[in-house]
Parts: C-alpha cells; sequence; structure tokens
C-alpha cells in the first residue's frame, strides 16, 4: 500500500489563527499540538482541523504546504473559513 501525505490546515478556538502543516499521521500531529509539545502553536492551544488534503508523496505534501502558506492563500482559507 502506497503511503500518505497530508497537508492540514489548523484553527485556533482560542485566537483568531491559523497553522498549516504536513504529516503522515494526521491524528497523531494534532494531539501533538494540542498537548504543547510543537512550540510554535503552544500558546494557542486547543486547535481544530480545518482542512486535510491528501497527496502521494512527502514532495508534493511540501509543494502544497508552502503554497498554502503564502500571504494570498492564507487570506483565501481565512475568509473561506469565515475567519
Amino acid at each position: 500500500m502506497a503511503e500518505k501525505f497530508y497537508v492540514y490546515i489548523l484553527k485556533s478556538t482560542k485566537q483568531n489563527r491559523i497553522y498549516i502543516g504536513h504529516t503522515q499521521d494526521v491524528t497523531n500531529r494534532l494531539h501533538r499540538h494540542n498537548s504543547g509539545y510543537v512550540k510554535s502553536t503552544q500558546p494557542y492551544r486547543p486547535w481544530i482541523l480545518l482542512e486535510l488534503h491528501p497527496f502521494k508523496s512527502r514532495n508534493e505534501a511540501v509543494a502544497a504546504e508552502k503554497y498554502f502558506k503564502t500571504s494570498q492563500q492564507r487570506e483565501f482559507i481565512k475568509k473561506r473559513h469565515q475567519l
């Protein structure tokens, strides 16, 4: 079975912030964000999953993550979710 990689978009329920990352294990990664293991997201916990995008390779996921992190895409994501 082929490995899957995901780009995920999280929303802080504490503040009006989003976080974009990539992983193979979405459940574990969300748990790590909400448990304080990720320093950059720690002050804004708890986080909820807004979007999940599957990819066939790590390279595709990293490229998509980079694209989603552009200021134009961040604004589009915020508008789409009314943030």
